[in-house]
């Protein structure tokens, strides 16, 4: 890939040192000289030691756990980069935290998304890039350009080097329809729904199957993965209602409490997440990884020579 011009900047935090490199090997483009560290009372310390006046600055720092400590850091480098007069500053937040509070649906409640947005803009971000929001209109609480990626075409080739016969795809919840219909028809497969009842944040009950499996290659889609009830319930019942083989693909693999006790347990062969989030401690045994540095790096590409993004969602 040819060089970029000087002025695309790619900055990044502290969050997922392991993607920003894959993102820049990809871009063939340097990580920009910048210290991110900690005061001894734990405060953030950041400095950017290149000059950023004028350029197009990509800050890669996904919100992932720990939440607000990436939150803050991340707030602090686009308050940075602006006191700097840097050009323009976007925030690539390949995980989007507290995005699943995106309304208030019951009384006293944040709405949690819509501060996470309002704090972006303040700290001076110019436009956010994002990988399968769970909740895809908090786009609409920002008055800046957000630029909303889907995963599905880095976990749609690790799907097809399976070679998965008479395929149908499962959504383990009515919510992710949509999705699980967009992966169907790449996959020219049917699709099917896990009926459920959530009981608490941790905890579901799961109904039945409506569409079938029996005798059929199951790939159970969803964008995350948190604590693994939802999904592990859905591939036992798909499992229990005939199915043959049975895979899991998402974005997001969170994996928080006992996600990976459940997924150890669930009759998926194997699970397929990208790298959104950094693997640490304990993983699935059938865990599989699936890079999604190719795509981001081609979208920051794209933006900084104002060409379509759009066009990298097929």
């Amino acid at each position: 890939m040819a060089q970029f011009p000087e002025q695309l900047t790619l900055i990044a935090g502290s969050a997922h040192p392991d993607l920003a490199q894959a993102i820049s090997a990809a871009m063939d483009a340097p990580l920009c000289d910048a210290h991110v560290g900690r005061f001894p009372d734990g405060e953030i310390d950041i400095k950017i030691n290149s000059d950023v006046r004028g350029r197009d600055c990509f800050v890669l720092q996904p919100t992932c756990p720990p939440v607000n400590e990436n939150w803050v850091e991340l707030l602090l480098l686009l308050d940075c980069l602006r006191r700097a007069s840097a050009g323009r500053i976007t925030a690539v937040m390949p995980y989007y935290g507290y995005a699943r509070k995106d309304r208030k649906d019951e009384g006293r409640v944040p709405i949690s998304a819509k501060v996470m947005a309002n704090t972006l803009v303040q700290s001076g971000a110019d436009r956010v890039l994002t990988i399968d929001m769970h909740a895809a209109q908090i786009q609409g609480f920002y008055d800046i350009p957000v630029d909303h990626l889907y995963a599905k075409p880095v976990l749609l080739d690790a799907v097809r080097d399976l070679d998965l016969k008479d395929p149908v795809v499962v959504t383990p919840d009515v919510g992710g329809i949509k999705m699980a219909r967009a992966y169907a028809r790449a996959l020219h497969a049917d699709l099917a729904i896990v009926d459920k009842r959530r009981v608490s944040g941790s905890e579901i009950v799961v109904e039945h199957v409506i569409g079938q499996v029996k005798g059929r290659n199951v790939i159970i889609v969803d964008d995350m993965i948190s604590t693994g009830g939802s999904i592990s319930e859905a591939a036992r019942i798909v499992r229990d209602s005939g199915a043959e083989r049975v895979v899991i693909a998402v974005t997001h693999a969170v994996l928080c409490g006992p996600a990976v006790q459940r997924l150890d347990a669930c009759p998926a062969e194997v699970i397929l997440a990208t790298d959104t989030i950094p693997r640490r401690g304990q993983q699935p045994k059938r865990f599989q990884s699936v890079s999604v540095a190719p795509l981001v790096g081609q979208a920051i590409s794209n933006i900084h020579r104002s060409q379509s993004v759009s066009k990298l969602f097929d």
